[in-house]
C-alpha cells in the first residue's frame, strides 16, 4: 500500500519504507531564523507548536497515526534513491560542493503528518531555498520543501520561482528522481546564471542512469554518446554550441584565478563556480587536473 503526503505533491512513498525521524527543531523554526538573519529588520516568530515527535506537536494537531503504522515507523530502513516513485513528475523540487553522484540517502519527512506552518510569501520561501542550498545541506532543503503546504496561496508564483524551481531540481536530483529532474528542466525556462548548474545536473543524471543500464563505468565515447542522445534542452542552454569542455571565457576567468591561487579554498570555489556557472566540484576538478598538468611539464624541463 502506498501512501501520498498531504505535502509531497505526487511523490509515493510506499509505506514500508517510512521511518520515524529523532527529534529535531522544527525545519519551519530554522526557516524563520534564516529569513530573520537575512532580513534583520523584519524579525518573524515561530509557529506556536513544534513538533516533539513523529506524529505529535506540543499541542497535539496530528493524531492520524496508527498503532501498526508506528510499528512499521520505527523499524524501517532509511529511504535511498530507488524508493523513489519515478512515475509521478511532481512539480516541486539541489550542494555539499555539488556531489556528481547522488549516492547519498535523503531521509524524506514522514508522510502520516502535516508540518506546523507559517504563511511565508513567495519571497520568502525564495530566499530560504536560496540559503539552504548554498549551505550545500541538501536534507533540510528537502524538509523544507516538503514542509510546504499543497495549498500554498501564492503556490503560482513558487511555480515560477527560479529559485524554488532550481532546489526542486537539486533535490530531484540528489534523491535519484531523475524523471521529475527532467520535467522540472524541461518545462520551465531558466537564467544564465542558473545554466552552469542545471546543465552539469541533467548530464550527470543520463550519466548515472547508463552506467546503471550498462552495469559498468562509462569511458569517454561513451558520455559522448549520451550527450548525443540527450541533447540540453534550451531551457537550461543559451544557444552556444556546448561540448564537455568548457567555454573560452570560462576557461580564461579559470586561467587567471588560478595565476592568484592555485589552490583555492571553499569558499573561492564557490564565488569562481557563481562566476563561471560551474558548479564547485567542477571548478575543483579544473584546478587539480591544471596542478597535474604544470607538474608534469616541469618534470619533463628539468
Amino acid at each position: 500500500m502506498a501512501v501520498v503526503g498531504p505535502n509531497n505533491r505526487g511523490i509515493v512513498i510506499p509505506t514500508a519504507i517510512r521511518r520515524s525521524l529523532s527529534p529535531q527543531p522544527s525545519i519551519i523554526q530554522e526557516s524563520v531564523t534564516i529569513l530573520n538573519s537575512t532580513s534583520p529588520n523584519s524579525s518573524m516568530s515561530p509557529p506556536p507548536h513544534t513538533i516533539t515527535s513523529l506524529g505529535q506537536s506540543s499541542n497535539n494537531i496530528d493524531s492520524i497515526s496508527t498503532s501498526s503504522s508506528n510499528n512499521n515507523l520505527n523499524n524501517s530502513p532509511p529511504i535511498h534513491p530507488h524508493h523513489f516513485n519515478s512515475h509521478h513528475p511532481a512539480s516541486h523540487h539541489h550542494h555539499h560542493h555539488f556531489h556528481n553522484h547522488p549516492h547519498h540517502p535523503i531521509l524524506a519527512p514522514s508522510p502520516l503528518f502535516a508540518l506546523p506552518t507559517l504563511n511565508f510569501t513567495a519571497s520568502q520561501v525564495a530566499t530560504v531555498c536560496e540559503t539552504l542550498e548554498e549551505s550545500g545541506d541538501i536534507e533540510r532543503l528537502a524538509r523544507f520543501l516538503w514542509s510546504l503546504p499543497v495549498a500554498h496561496p501564492n503556490i503560482g508564483e513558487l511555480d515560477r520561482s527560479e529559485a524554488v524551481l532550481r532546489a526542486r531540481a537539486i533535490v530531484a536530483y540528489h534523491t535519484g528522481h531523475f524523471r521529475e529532474l527532467y520535467a522540472i528542466l524541461e518545462r520551465h525556462k531558466f537564467t544564465k546564471t542558473s545554466h552552469g548548474k542545471l546543465q552539469a545536473m541533467w548530464l550527470e543524471a543520463h550519466y548515472h542512469e547508463a552506467e546503471k543500464l550498462r552495469g559498468r563505468p562509462l569511458g569517454p565515447v561513451d558520455k559522448y554518446r549520451v550527450r548525443k542522445k540527450f541533447p540540453l534542452p534550451r531551457t537550461i542552454w543559451d544557444g552556444e554550441q556546448k561540448t564537455h569542455c568548457f567555454k573560452e571565457r570560462t576557461r580564461s576567468l579559470l586561467r587567471e584565478w588560478y595565476l592568484q591561487d592555485p589552490y583555492p579554498n571553499p569558499t573561492k570555489k564557490r564565488e569562481l563556480a557563481s562566476a563561471t556557472g560551474l558548479t564547485p566540484t567542477q571548478v575543483g576538478n579544473w584546478f587539480k587536473n591544471r596542478r597535474q598538468r604544470d607538474r608534469a611539464a616541469a618534470q619533463k624541463n628539468r
